[in-house]
């Protein structure tokens, strides 16, 4: 899945918390939404399990998406030439905050729960 494609669905859970933006990813109608959803799911889940955080108190600080790798194909096009084709792949980052304390400081000693993911098509 290209990265542009899946930052617009990124950027509507953005700030949002994280039973709302389960909500919305499951109203969204994309590829891409499925693939968020279960990259929030699994950050919940290390949220709960490592850091003792309840699903409910917890916020999306950041949905980032970042550029995968690029597999490069070529298919065939007219009068007997090649066409390059991109097939681009990206790489889903996901962090979670609980809100008790946003501080510089309070984020180094307790870092918040993040969870990576590679999404292909």
């Amino acid at each position: 899945m290209s990265p542009k494609k899946v930052r617009e669905v990124a950027r509507t859970i953005q700030g949002r918390k994280v039973p709302d933006a389960l909500n919305q990813l499951s109203v969204i109608t994309r590829k891409s939404a499925r693939l968020i959803t279960k990259t929030l799911k699994s950050a919940i889940a290390n949220a709960e399990n490592n850091n003792n955080l309840s699903a409910d108190s917890l916020t999306v600080k950041f949905a980032i998406i970042e550029n995968g790798p690029v597999l490069k194909r070529f298919k065939p096009a007219a009068r007997g030439s090649a066409a390059p084709r991109l097939k681009k792949m990206s790489h889903i980052r996901i962090v979670l905050t609980d809100g008790a304390d946003d501080t510089p400081a309070a984020a180094a000693a307790a870092p918040a729960a993040t969870e990576t993911a590679a999404a292909k098509n």
